[in-house]
């Protein structure tokens, strides 16, 4: 459609520039104006001003007068019918996209809430988009929406207010992220959102190790510091190179590269009768090794053993290279 919009336009500028070289050209040739009078008996007729003719026109000059204002009436007028629709159909288009949009977010539930779209906001959308996660970002900056819209559900506004927050479906929503560059700004979104929806998982962005309390304190779960986790990692792989080098191979990237999967005792349910790690035997069915166990009451045992009991609502972590996972997913049919 803006491609059959932007085809009117040129020609509606081809045909006015069509107008005004048959003007000019013809004034100098019909009446033997100057180019500077031709251009100008041209204009004022266009424009129909009124303005005071050059000279005296003679019989020619006059019939050629009248085909020039009646063809540029007719001209202009298709170009500002041009503009006039482009304008109001662009309007419409954004109104449409907008609602679109309000649609399937609507639609959302246990979703997740970016809200920034920095460095930290995008690097979580694109983690959040390689597993699936069904998410929907707060941004105010209107050109970076404008660069994504197409990919990712935006909500415009800024993340501190209630009517946006509720926009974004905060109070169907599962988790939260705060990724704001300030830490002010992220502990109004964690106050605000802890009010909304008191089940909501909050994860916020803390720039200052003493805004990490103020952080925990306004209903954060989680508080995450970008800046100290890189410089650890930086400081880790001095001191333990090989090691860190091998944990970073752990890709958790999702879809064809993921080594690691998180899985929920209840998908195992339906096939397998879960009382012990042993009895899930997934070394032999996939190829996968069991090397964490998470206790329903978020307890975290590394390295369990076979005979362990498993409870109801508890969770297995598991390791294996891309194809043994896609191979416990397709076989328990997770995710």
């Amino acid at each position: 459609m803006l491609k059959l919009f932007r085809s009117k336009i040129y020609l509606a500028i081809f045909l006015m520039g069509s107008v005004l070289l048959f003007g000019i050209t013809g004034y100098r040739y019909i009446s033997g104006f100057s180019w500077t009078e031709a251009l100008y008996m041209t204009i004022i007729t266009v424009t129909t001003v009124g303005f005071q003719e050059v000279r005296p026109l003679g019989t020619q000059a006059q019939l050629f007068t009248v085909v020039l204002i009646i063809s540029s009436v007719f001209i202009f007028a298709f170009a500002i019918s041009v503009v006039t629709e482009y304008v109001l159909s662009k309007n419409s288009l954004q109104l449409l996209k907008k609602k679109k949009v309000k649609q399937r977010i609507d639609k959302l539930e246990n979703h997740v809430i970016v809200c920034g779209y920095g460095r930290n906001g995008a690097q979580a959308a694109q983690r959040l988009n390689a597993y699936n996660r069904p998410f929907v970002i707060i941004e105010r900056d209107r050109e970076v929406i404008e660069k994504h819209e197409d990919e990712i559900l935006f909500v415009e506004g800024d993340a501190n207010e209630d009517e946006v927050l509720m926009e974004a479906g905060v109070k169907r929503a599962k988790f939260l992220i705060a990724a704001l560059p300030d830490d002010a700004a992220n502990l109004f979104v964690v106050l605000s959102a802890r009010q909304l929806n008191k089940k909501l998982f909050i994860i916020s962005r803390a720039s200052q190790l003493t805004s990490q309390k103020k952080l925990q304190l306004a209903g954060a779960d989680k508080v995450i510091m970008p800046d100290k986790i890189g410089g650890d990692h930086m400081a880790s792989l001095v001191v333990l190179p090989d090691l860190i080098t091998f944990m970073d191979k752990l890709s958790m990237e999702g879809g064809d590269t993921t080594n690691l999967e998180e899985v929920a005792i209840e998908d195992f349910s339906d096939q397998v009768d879960c009382n012990s790690l042993r009895d899930l035997d997934l070394r032999r069915k996939t190829g996968c090794t069991i090397i964490g166990y998470i206790k329903p009451d978020g307890t975290y045992i590394i390295n369990p053993e076979a005979d362990m009991p498993l409870q109801p609502k508890s969770k297995v972590i598991v390791l294996g290279r891309p194809e043994q996972i896609r191979k416990l997913n397709e076989m328990f049919h997770i995710g």
